[in-house]
């Protein structure tokens, strides 16, 4: 298979993981683990092909800040590798007694966007040290700050889906009443305060490091106007109040999606393996 278009498909399969995850997603809901995950499997495997293809790491005779720079593109890829598995999982249950019915699920579920968010945050730092060694530190920085802000939120978040509402809903369902405490209302609307804000951040941390890379010119304008463009926007439907206009609603619910502020970070990655042969060397 000739080179360019052995990359060319590995491009183009890796663009189309997170569309293909969603659609499956929510189309198909959930189905049984024992068919989801050897799906998965081969899927993880032609990931891992097509992302060796796509980087062009040969092992040997690698220019030592290349290779830098593939691997902080291979940690922001990383989540999409373990978050694809979603596909077969479908979204989280919407009643108490499906989520205490799928309760280990729910929790593999939260440990896997846990482990992505820790990905992504190393993924940015070793990035931003290839961004300062190529002359752009102002908005690198920028973004590593936010990021760091918005890790230990999105952490918390994380726990309180994965541990407190599955202890809690198996405590409401072994109780056989739909009536909340009135602890427990509270103690939601404060999460989905914190959840706007981690999400908000993460938005706005990409949108930083689409700046960076404009400004090396790693990235054509275009490229990163785009990325830059949807960033903000995901921020502020992130941070802004509910609103009764349908679209700006629909809107809101999807850029709060725990997954879905990965996938920016996933498409620079990408962007930056494609032309990982191309980037400048290093002064490293």
């Amino acid at each position: 298979m000739p080179l360019l278009f052995s990359r060319t498909v590995s491009q183009l399969y890796l663009t189309l993981v997170p569309l293909a995850a969603a659609i499956l997603g929510f189309t198909i809901g959930h189905i049984s683990y024992k068919l989801y995950i050897p799906v998965w499997l081969v899927h993880a495997g032609l990931m891992i092909l097509a992302t060796r293809r796509l980087s062009g790491v040969s092992g040997a005779n690698q220019d030592v800040g290349k290779s830098k720079l593939v691997i902080s593109a291979l940690f922001l890829l990383a989540p999409w590798l373990f978050i694809s598995i979603f596909a077969g999982m479908g979204p989280p249950p919407t009643t108490a007694a499906g989520w205490v019915a799928t309760a280990t699920e729910q929790q593999v579920r939260y440990a896997i966007l846990v482990i992505s968010g820790l990905l992504m945050t190393v993924g940015f730092a070793l990035l931003r040290n290839q961004l300062k060694l190529a002359g752009e530190e102002v908005y690198s920085s920028i973004g590593l700050v936010i990021i760091l802000l918005a890790m230990p939120l999105f952490l918390l978040n994380m726990t309180y889906w994965g541990s407190f509402l599955t202890e809690s809903f198996r405590i409401f369902v072994a109780a056989g009443t739909d009536k909340r405490p009135d602890w427990y209302l509270p103690l939601r609307a404060q999460f989905a305060w914190i959840s706007g804000i981690e999400v908000g951040l993460t938005y706005l941390a990409t949108a930083a490091f689409a700046a960076s890379l404009q400004t090396t010119h790693w990235f054509k304008p275009l490229a990163c106007r785009l990325y830059i463009l949807i960033s903000l926007l995901g921020f502020l439907l992130s941070v802004f109040p509910d609103f009764s206009l349908m679209p700006l609603t629909i809107g809101s619910y999807l850029v709060s999606i725990p997954a879905f502020p990965f996938i920016m970070p996933y498409l620079m990655a990408i962007h930056l393996l494609s032309l990982s042969n191309s980037v400048p060397k290093s002064h490293s």
